[in-house]
C-alpha cells in the first residue's frame, strides 16, 4: 500500500522517458505512483527496489521523490516560512513544492521568514499540510525527571490549562496557568523551565518560577523596581485585589506578599493603610 507523507520502499514496475512508475510490487502495479526522470538512480532496472517519500505535486498529483524531506508523517520539526497568501503560509520542507499551513492550522499568525514549530496531517482533499497543533505527535518518553532544566517552543496557549510545550521540539509539557502570573509567555517563544512533575504517562509539567524562597528575593528586588516607578510610593498594599496585584506587578498575591514581608523584614519598606512607601 502506497503512504502518504512517508518513506517507503516501493519496486519499479515500468519505466518510461520521463521516468519510473513504483508500486508495492508487481501484483499491486495499479497503485504506482511516478518518479521523475531526475530522480532515477543511474541504472535503475524493472524489478529494483527504491526507498522513496510520497507527497503530491504543484498540480496535486501523487509524486515520487528520492529526497528526504524535513518532515515526515508523526513527526515535528520546526520549518521556516517561505512566504504567506490568502490561504496560509507555505514551508520550506526541503522539496520542490513548499508545504501549506493554513490559517486555521496556525496557533498564531506566522510571518515569512520565521520558524514554526509544525507537524503533518492529510486534508479533506488528501493532501499533506502542516499544522501547529503538534501535540499529537510530540512524545511523552522524555529522559527528564524532576527538578531537570529543559528549553521548550510554546505552541498554543489555553486560557484553561496554561501553556503547552514542546521540550527539545520533541517531548509534551505543559507549563500550568497558575505558573504564567505576569503573562510574557507567547505561542512560537522557546522557554526555560524546570522539571515540576513527570506524570504517569510521562508527560512534563513545568515551572517557570523559582521555588517560593528563591522567587521571593526576585520578587522583593521586582518590587523595589516598581516602586522606584512610583516615585517610592506604590498607591495600594497587599489588601487589594489579585487582579490588581498582577496586574501592577505581574505577581501572585501570594508571591506579592511574601515579597512585602521581605522588604519590611529588612526594613527597606514601611505599610501605610493607603499604600507602600519605600525606605
Amino acid at each position: 500500500m502506497i503512504k502518504l507523507g512517508e518513506k517507503q520502499i516501493l519496486e519499479v514496475v515500468k519505466k518510461v522517458e520521463f521516468g519510473v512508475y513504483l508500486a508495492p510490487n508487481q501484483e499491486e502495479k495499479d497503485d504506482k505512483v511516478l518518479l521523475p526522470a531526475k530522480q532515477v538512480p543511474e541504472g535503475t532496472q524493472v524489478g529494483d527496489q527504491l526507498e522513496v517519500f510520497l507527497y503530491r505535486d504543484s498540480k496535486d498529483r501523487l509524486i515520487a521523490t528520492t529526497n528526504t524531506p524535513k518532515l515526515m508523517m508523526g513527526q515535528v520539526a520546526l520549518l521556516k516560512v517561505a512566504q504567506t497568501g490568502k490561504i496560509g503560509a507555505f514551508l520550506d520542507w526541503g522539496l520542490e513544492k513548499d508545504l501549506m499551513l493554513p490559517f486555521r492550522q496556525q496557533t498564531k499568525p506566522v510571518k515569512e521568514g520565521e520558524e514554526v514549530l509544525v507537524s503533518l496531517y492529510i486534508d479533506k482533499s488528501s493532501r499533506l499540510c502542516a499544522t501547529m497543533n503538534v501535540y499529537r505527535d510530540l512524545q511523552n518518553d522524555s529522559p527528564y525527571q524532576k527538578e531537570d532544566r529543559v528549553v521548550g517552543r510554546v505552541y498554543q496557549i489555553s486560557e484553561q490549562f496554561g501553556a503547552f510545550v514542546a521540550v527539545d521540539n520533541r517531548y509534551s509539557a505543559l507549563i500550568p496557568q497558575k505558573e504564567l502570573y505576569g503573562g510574557g509567555v507567547e505561542v512560537g517563544q522557546d522557554v526555560q523551565a524546570r522539571v515540576v512533575k513527570v506524570l504517569p504517562d510521562g508527560r512534563l509539567t513545568l515551572g517557570i518560577r523559582e521555588k517560593a524562597y528563591i522567587q521571593m528575593n526576585k520578587d522583593a528586588e521586582e518590587l523595589l523596581r516598581i516602586l522606584g516607578e512610583y516615585d517610592g510610593v506604590l498607591p495600594f498594599n497587599d489588601r487589594v485585589s489579585p487582579e490588581i496585584i498582577k496586574r501592577e506587578t505581574g505577581m501572585s498575591k501570594n508571591e506579592f506578599k511574601r515579597a512585602v514581608g521581605k522588604l519590611l523584614k529588612e526594613g527597606k519598606i514601611e505599610l501605610s493603610g493607603k499604600g507602600i512607601r519605600a525606605i
